[in-house]
């Protein structure tokens, strides 16, 4: 009998390497989750440790949360192109988003923009800020967990602005750009914590900024349109090129830009579609009636 008839199974071709292999393709964005959450607490390890005297701890964390920032992105990604989402995941995914997104950053806003406030001549001004700073962190926790929590449960959640939902947006900031801005600002200020009331007021109010933008109903881009798998993607190949390098060099006022930018984005958007519609304003009911006649 010979062997043409039989052919030979390859290796390949085993059913149970191939389970193996699948059962292994899915473990890899749970790896880049994971990654995402020894992020979050290398960054709380580093806060703690952080004072007016070495203020390089809170920089270090700060570039931990933006280190997470990007595996975030990835474990997403990777999830897609691999056809390996899960239930799972998406819930690992949430919960190191609270933690890396949303504690630590609090966390990073209050210790280095109020908990080392210097003592001033007037220490009630200063009592002041900090409780002021302890609510506005809380609220940008409690923000960022509800942001989580409905986008979980929306299956397509309708912007406010401009009216027409898109795939392109999210509705409301996402997470991980409420915390990319306060590390953007600490990482900015090379971990140094604020010194004086005046600056101690801007950041509670960044922070409370941070918290609203995130349960707000307003557009943010969210790049998932950008596909490198064109037949010709030199152009975005490139603008990534020039980012990355301008992090790698410039990464304090560069980072610092895109972070405020982001936030921004949104705040214009809307103010775009306030505008547009206060000249355009929608048909009242009379004039429904008046145009059916």
């Amino acid at each position: 009998m010979s062997q043409g008839h039989f052919p030979l199974r390859r290796r390949d071709d085993d059913p149970t390497q191939a389970r193996r292999l699948r059962k292994g393709m899915y473990l890899l964005p749970s790896l880049f989750t994971t990654g995402n959450i020894a992020f979050g607490f290398y960054a709380i390890s580093q806060m703690i440790q952080g004072s007016a005297v070495d203020p390089w701890h809170f920089d270090f964390a700060a570039k931990a949360i933006g280190f997470a920032v990007l595996f975030d992105g990835l474990d997403g990604r990777i999830a897609r192109m691999t056809h390996t989402e899960s239930a799972f995941g998406r819930e690992l995914d949430s919960l190191a988003d609270v933690i890396t997104f949303g504690l630590a950053p609090a966390l990073l806003g209050w210790l280095w923009g109020f908990k080392l406030l210097p003592q001033m001549t007037e220490s009630e001004l200063r009592n002041n800020l900090m409780h002021l700073g302890v609510i506005a962190s809380f609220l940008f926790l409690v923000a960022g967990a509800s942001r989580l929590a409905r986008f979980n449960i929306q299956m397509n959640p309708q912007p406010s602005n401009p009216g027409r939902p898109g795939k392109k947006y999210f509705v409301g900031m996402p997470i991980p750009a409420g915390a990319g801005v306060i590390a953007a600002v600490v990482h900015f200020a090379g971990g140094d914590p604020v010194s004086e009331w005046w600056v101690a007021l801007i950041w509670l109010g960044l922070v409370a900024a941070c918290a609203y933008l995130m349960v707000s109903t307003w557009r943010f881009y969210n790049f998932k349109d950008l596909d490198l798998r064109h037949r010709h993607p030199f152009r975005l190949i490139l603008l990534i090129s020039v980012l990355f390098a301008g992090i790698w060099f410039f990464s304090r006022p560069v980072l610092f830009i895109i972070a405020l930018v982001y936030m921004l984005s949104g705040v214009f958007w809307r103010l775009l579609f306030v505008l547009r519609r206060r000249g355009n304003p929608p048909p009242t009911a009379y004039n429904q009636v008046s145009e059916a006649q």
